[in-house]
């Protein structure tokens, strides 16, 4: 198996079926993981009900809302034990596009983490607020001036990585768990001197369900990327280091 994508839920059962369909019709073969923390909407038994009439579609039931690092992160074992060389992940509400997936698996060709960035010449934004795109803005600009990240949307969900990118690291280590931990996996990937590039894409704001992102999300943001500052400024983390020339 060459590519798994993973699809954390809660609260979806309005946009899982249609994401897993379309991403199982892809002109690219992919297996689909669904992580849901026991959404009590009943998006976890419409997911086992994709998994009963396809092979390519497994599901992990978690007892509750335990953090979208750790979906992340049990998403993330289960396909390397599955063999999946490119690793996926994406959000359920289709703010990312299933059509994007295989310019994230080419991008792989040449690098080892390759991001679906609102900010890459290309990219955009539709249906967003003004207050969500200046918070986005905002975040970007402070996580890439306090931890040196390379990337333009630093925040971003859609992302492809490498096998050997995430067997370099420890995964269980990782202490950010909400949204937090799309930076802390971006730094951690940017000190092991993997590469990084990203494709451009249209992220939609979702149009069904509500939005997962809270005043606390935020916070935790924000502490998560002080955090980190003070490890890279006191040694505690290796610096960024330059780009591997070998897989």
């Amino acid at each position: 198996m060459s590519n798994a994508v993973i699809v954390p839920t809660y609260n979806e059962r309005e946009n899982i079926r249609l994401l897993v369909e379309q991403l199982l019709t892809l002109p690219i073969e992919v297996h689909v993981i669904v992580v849901d923390d026991n959404s009590p909407d009943g998006t976890g038994l419409i997911a086992d009900e994709l998994a009963a009439g396809n092979s390519h579609v497994r599901v992990i039931h978690r007892p509750g809302k335990l953090g979208l690092g750790t979906a992340y992160i049990a998403g993330f074992k289960l396909a390397l034990n599955m063999g999946a060389e490119c690793i996926l992940t994406m959000d359920a509400d289709f703010s990312h596009h299933p059509r994007y997936v295989p310019d994230l698996v080419a991008g792989s060709r040449q690098a080892d983490l390759v991001i679906g960035s609102r900010y890459a010449r290309g990219g955009g934004t539709r249906h967003c607020t003004l207050p969500r795109k200046m918070l986005s803005w905002g975040a970007n600009a402070f996580a890439k001036t306090v931890l040196w990240l390379q990337a333009m949307d630093c925040t971003a969900g859609f992302r492809c990585y490498r096998r050997e990118v995430l067997e370099s690291i420890d995964l269980d280590s990782i202490f950010s768990d909400g949204y937090s931990f799309l930076i802390e996996m971006l730094y951690r990937v940017q000190c092991q001197g993997w590469r990084v590039t990203e494709v451009p894409i249209i992220f939609e704001n979702r149009l069904r369900g509500a939005s997962k992102i809270s005043r606390q999300e935020i916070l935790k943001a924000f502490y998560t990327v002080v955090r980190l500052g003070v490890e890279r400024l006191f040694g505690t983390a290796p610096l960024p280091a330059a780009s591997r020339q070998q897989r």
